[in-house]
Parts: structure tokens; C-alpha cells; sequence
């Protein structure tokens, strides 16, 4: 099982089957706070749901086409981070995540933002790495911000949040800037 050691806190562990409860309620137990954001939290209603995403994202990791992990801060799932697709011939890729409301604000996203940009620079050799985030996000905004990314623009209505639409902001990183950065 593909796992990726940040430090002696966090360790982000590619989703299996066997944590598809788990999953649930770390969502379940944060649904309000997540839904502010993210499009898809009403529609998971259910453990069994996973049972079919889980494959799919085991599939996603085995065609080397990206991956979903979840966050473990000192064993405990906090959230999840992945690649959300791997384009090869342009050597790029974005990144997307959430963390439970209960732990933010102990570093654990920018450090765990911070570990897949290394993976995606110096082992993918990868080029460039996204971050969309929803504009008014302050604290999914201030990772990509912490970390020098460059703010490239704003894509209007890029996204519909249950029943309306919103703005996201395009934060990029390309390898020369990570890798001239003291992170």
C-alpha cells in the first residue's frame, strides 16, 4: 500500500476498502463545515458508498493517472489529499484536499501540501501543480499562500456549490520556483 511519511506526525496512506467506515464519519462529522466548499459531501449517505469510489481511485493510482490518501495525524484520519489526475505529456498536475474542522490550524495541510509538491518534483519530475480553491475559502487559500505559490486568476463561476454558483481562484507552482524555495 502506496503510503508517503511528512513527518512524525502525518502520514498520508492511499485509501483501502478497509477504511470506507472510517471515511464516512470523518465526512459525516464534518459535513457542515466541508459543505461550504466542497459539491459533493450531501451526496455521500453512507459507508457503502465508498465500497465503489475506493476501487476507483485504487485504479486511478494503478494506471499512475493520480491518487486519493488519506491524512493521519498521529494515526488518526484528519482529512484527505491527492493528485486529482497525472498529465504526463505536460508534466503537470493539481492538488486537492480537506481537513476536519477540529484540526486545522496545526500546520498539518501545508505540511502535507508541502510533501506531495516535493513527491511531485522530485520523483514525478513534474513541471507545474495546481490548487483551485473557492475564493471566499480564506483557510484552503492561505496553504497555496504560505507556501509562495502565485496567484494566476480567477476562473468566474468556476464551480456549482449545491445551488449556486462560485469563484475559484488558480494558485500555481512550477519546479523552478519550489525548487529555489527554502520549503
Amino acid at each position: 500500500m502506496f503510503t508517503l511519511k511528512v513527518d512524525q506526525e502525518i502520514e498520508l496512506q492511499l485509501f483501502q476498502l478497509q477504511h470506507a467506515e472510517e471515511l464516512y464519519h470523518l465526512i459525516d462529522n464534518n459535513r457542515n463545515h466541508l459543505r461550504k466548499w466542497l459539491p459533493w459531501v450531501d451526496s455521500m449517505s453512507s459507508p457503502i458508498q465508498y465500497h465503489s469510489i475506493i476501487p476507483s481511485w485504487l485504479k486511478q493510482f494503478a494506471d499512475n493517472n493520480g491518487f486519493n490518501t488519506g491524512i493521519r495525524y498521529n494515526g488518526v484520519l484528519v482529512g484527505s489529499i491527492g493528485f486529482h489526475q497525472l498529465d504526463w505529456n505536460n508534466k503537470q498536475t493539481s492538488i486537492g484536499y480537506y481537513l476536519a474542522e477540529g484540526f486545522e490550524g496545526n500546520g498539518i495541510m501545508t505540511r502535507s501540501v508541502q510533501s506531495l509538491l516535493n513527491y511531485a518534483f522530485f520523483d514525478l519530475n513534474f513541471n507545474r501543480v495546481e490548487i483551485r480553491c473557492g475564493v471566499g475559502n480564506q483557510k484552503s487559500r492561505a496553504v497555496p499562500e504560505r507556501l509562495g505559490f502565485v496567484q494566476e486568476g480567477i476562473i468566474r463561476d468556476g464551480e456549482f456549490l449545491y445551488n449556486h454558483y462560485h469563484d475559484l481562484v488558480v494558485y500555481g507552482m512550477l519546479a523552478r520556483d519550489w525548487k529555489s524555495s527554502n520549503y
